[in-house]
C-alpha cells in the first residue's frame, strides 16, 4: 500500500524570503483608514459584514488613540449627487469612525490612496514605524493602498477584521461571493506586502517594553532555577 503523502503548505513571499512582520507598537503606528463611509452601509454598494468591520475598526481606532498613535483618515470623494458626494451623508464617515479635531482626513479619487493626494505627507518614513490598514474594499482600495505602501517600502499591518467587501460576476459568469474575494485578496496582498492580523491580536499584543523584559526573563529563568545566576 503506498503511503499519501500531504502536501506541504505554501509558503509566501515574505515567508521565503526570511521576512517577519511583527505585530506593531500602537504608539509609534500610523493607522490607515480607508474609505469606513456610509456609501457602504447602505444602498447598491453594501458591502457583507460592513457593520461587524466598521465596529472592529472603532475598536482599533480607539486602542491607536489611546496609545497615542498617529491616525490617516481616508475618503473617496465622488462627484455631487453621486456615489461618495462628500457634502451628503452617503460620503461621510460612519458615525463610529468619524475623525476627531486634528486628525489628518486624505481625499482621493482614485483606487490608491497615494494617487493625486497627501497622503505620503501624513506618514512615517518607509521603515520608520508600523502602518495599520483597515477599511474597505478588500479587493480594491484596501489591496491597492497596501501595494503601493509596500513598494514605497513601508512596513504594514492590515487589520483583516476591519475589512469587508462585496460579491461580483466572475470570469465565468458565476458570481464569487464576498467571503471568497475578501479572502483571496487578503492572501494576495499577504504574500508580499503585509502581515495579517485581528483587531483583537493588534490591540491586545503587549507593546515593546513588555516583550522586551518577558524575553529577558525567559532567557534568566534557567539560570535563576539553578542558582547560576547569583553572586554566591
Amino acid at each position: 500500500m503506498t503511503e499519501t503523502l500531504a502536501s506541504p503548505l505554501p509558503q509566501t513571499l515574505l515567508a521565503l524570503a526570511g521576512r517577519t512582520i511583527p505585530l506593531p507598537d500602537l504608539a509609534t503606528s500610523t493607522l490607515v483608514s480607508i474609505d469606513l463611509q456610509n456609501e457602504y452601509l447602505a444602498g447598491p454598494l453594501v458591502l457583507d459584514g460592513a457593520e461587524a468591520a466598521v465596529a472592529a475598526a472603532a475598536r482599533l481606532l480607539a486602542s491607536v488613540r489611546a496609545a497615542g498613535g498617529r491616525v490617516v483618515h481616508v475618503a473617496h470623494a465622488g462627484r455631487p449627487g453621486g456615489f461618495f458626494d462628500r457634502t451628503a451623508a452617503r460620503g461621510a464617515f460612519a458615525d463610529e469612525v468619524a475623525p476627531r479635531a486634528g486628525e489628518a482626513v486624505v481625499e482621493k479619487r482614485a483606487i490608491s490612496a497615494f494617487h493625486g493626494t497627501d497622503l505620503a505627507t501624513h506618514l512615517p518614513e518607509p521603515g520608520a514605524a508600523t502602518l495599520i490598514v483597515a477599511g474597505f474594499m478588500t479587493h480594491n482600495c484596501v489591496s491597492s493602498t497596501v501595494r503601493t505602501a509596500g513598494d514605497l517600502g513601508h512596513t504594514i499591518v492590515v487589520a483583516h477584521d476591519a475589512c469587508a467587501t462585496r460579491a461580483l460576476p466572475g470570469p465565468d459568469g458565476v458570481v464569487v461571493d464576498a467571503a471568497t474575494l475578501g479572502r483571496a485578496a487578503l492572501a494576495g496582498i499577504a504574500d508580499r506586502f503585509c502581515r495579517l492580523a485581528s483587531v483583537e491580536e493588534i490591540v491586545t499584543a503587549p507593546d515593546p517594553a513588555d516583550r522586551a523584559s518577558r524575553l529577558r526573563e525567559d532567557v534568566n529563568a534557567p539560570l535563576l532555577a539553578t542558582g547560576a545566576g547569583s553572586s554566591k
